[in-house]
């Protein structure tokens, strides 16, 4: 027996692993219970865009107001001003020439049967977040470090902070469930992904990670990538309601499909403005990320930087962030150009997680694939 299998507590990681699956497969509860959310919802509270935009339609081509487009949601929904479960505001797009319109009612569509089947489904994401994390925190106590010493690790990490920053979000009483959907089937995949493909038997570090800088720089890099990826889930919602909202106010009817999809999500600029706010919050602590790496490889190779290809893409990532950032403050590149490059971005992300990791010959290839 080798020391590192030695030193490995073989009981404590067969839990993680145990834990781990079972967290999979309460999130595939939750799915179902997401899908059953979207389909069962009621669908006809679905017209408040539509109403908004198609009866708004002025002499002067200005918009009535929040008041009006909200009297008009109420009018197509007819309730008479009457309150429904959940009312969205109203916002006014941020298109050039965009009337004022309201957010959609949410995944559940407004009446109480949708919205059972949400919390249904987001009681199931923080069963399966309690499960995931003791499978993340057993992996750890297995072999006594921290759980970040390969890809496998860093797979379960950080889907465990994705389900805690979306979990943490609707604590704080944000309408986010919209996030539930997309974000519990990626976390699936991922973890499909990581037990299959990436997985690696629990063992003890590569020397040049036996530094208390793996806990200050991988662990602000998973938070990073997480909420990168919320910004990213929003950012490619609001590039189709964008289009949904352009269509209504030109004329155009959509598909029905269309139509009870993109109804229920938040207006466009309620999305675009989430996925800016999220991004502008943790590029800060990126470019902290990318700062202690190179403290880091200083401590360790006796260089802070020598253009190891996770180092060049990780400031590559960071430059088509600002890149991003800056364009939101520049007249000519808001909305949907400022979009793709933070889709560009995230796109920079998951190269540099995924495929410098991967398909790159480093000093960052000791990540267990």
């Amino acid at each position: 027996m080798n020391l590192a299998a030695a030193a490995t507590n073989e009981s404590l990681a067969n839990t993680s692993n145990v834990l781990i699956y079972s967290a999979m497969a309460v999130y595939l509860l939750a799915f179902f219970a997401h899908m059953a959310e979207w389909l069962f919802g009621s669908r006809s509270k679905v017209a408040r865009t539509a109403a908004a935009l198609t009866s708004d339609r002025t002499g002067t081509g200005k918009a009535a107001g929040p008041a009006a487009a909200r009297a008009r949601a109420d009018a197509a929904e007819g309730k008479g001003g009457t309150a429904v479960l959940d009312r969205p505001k109203v916002v006014t797009r941020s298109a050039p020439g965009a009337r004022d319109v309201p957010d959609g009612p949410g995944a559940h569509g407004g009446d109480e049967q949708g919205d059972l089947y949400g919390r249904i489904a987001v009681s199931l994401m923080a069963l399966a977040w309690a499960l995931e994390a003791g499978g993340v925190l057993t992996r750890a106590l297995s072999v006594r470090r921290a759980p970040w010493g390969n890809m496998y690790e860093f797979n379960i990490t950080i889907t465990t902070v994705v389900v805690g920053v979306y979990l943490v979000l609707l604590a704080l009483r944000k309408n986010v469930r919209w996030l539930g959907l997309p974000l519990v089937l990626t976390v699936l995949l991922d973890l499909g992904l990581a037990v299959t493909v990436l997985y690696t038997a629990s063992a003890q570090l590569v020397p040049a990670l036996h530094s208390y800088w793996l806990w200050i720089h991988v662990s602000t890099a998973i938070f990073c990538g997480a909420v990168f990826y919320v910004g990213a889930v929003a950012t490619l919602l609001y590039l189709f309601r964008e289009r949904y909202e352009t269509k209504l106010a030109a004329g155009l009817t959509p598909g029905r499909f269309a139509t009870s999809v993109m109804e229920r999500l938040p207006a466009s600029m309620t999305l675009d403005k989430f996925a800016y706010r999220v991004n502008a919050a943790v590029f800060p602590l990126w470019t902290f990320t990318i700062i202690a790496g190179a403290i880091w490889a200083g401590d360790a190779w006796g260089r802070y930087w020598g253009w190891d290809p996770k180092e060049v893409w990780s400031f590559i990532t960071w430059v088509a962030f600002a890149a991003y950032l800056h364009a939101r403050a520049t007249a000519g590149w808001k909305g949907r150009k400022a979009a793709y490059l933070a889709l560009i971005a995230f796109g920079c992300w998951l190269f540099n997680y995924y495929g410098v990791n991967i398909f790159v010959t480093g000093k960052h290839s000791y990540a267990g694939v």
